[in-house]
């Protein structure tokens, strides 16, 4: 009887990380063995950068916002207080956006807010 192998599935499992390493530089993206802890690594990497992409955003935002108050007269931490006791729910992610593209809108806010 011949030896029995799922040659079909080995390819496909193969092919599949080769695919995933593909643009790496030199073996990283062709040699088996390589790109199959590359890949691993990558994956890694992926899972925690996404709650750290989550934080550098936060970040950015808050920023942004602090530059945008600061022409008016205000500091961020000032800003967010007042904000909150007048009751306003405004997330970060659009109060940035507003300061970048709207600054009209964003001053209204921070008039309403003095």
């Amino acid at each position: 009887m011949p030896r029995s192998v799922n040659a079909v599935a080995s390819r496909a499992r193969r092919k599949k990380v080769l695919k995933l390493a593909k643009g790496n530089f030199g073996s990283r993206g062709n040699v088996w063995t390589v790109a199959k802890n590359t890949v691993e690594k990558g994956l890694c990497y992926a899972y925690a950068h996404r709650a750290l992409k989550k934080r550098t955003f936060r970040s950015l935002w808050i920023t942004r916002i602090n530059a945008a108050v600061r022409n008016q007269g205000m500091t961020y931490s000032q800003f967010i207080g007042k904000l909150n006791a007048k009751g306003i729910v405004l997330n970060r992610k659009v109060m940035a956006d507003l300061a970048m593209n709207e600054p009209k809108a964003f001053e209204a806010i921070v008039k309403a807010v003095k």
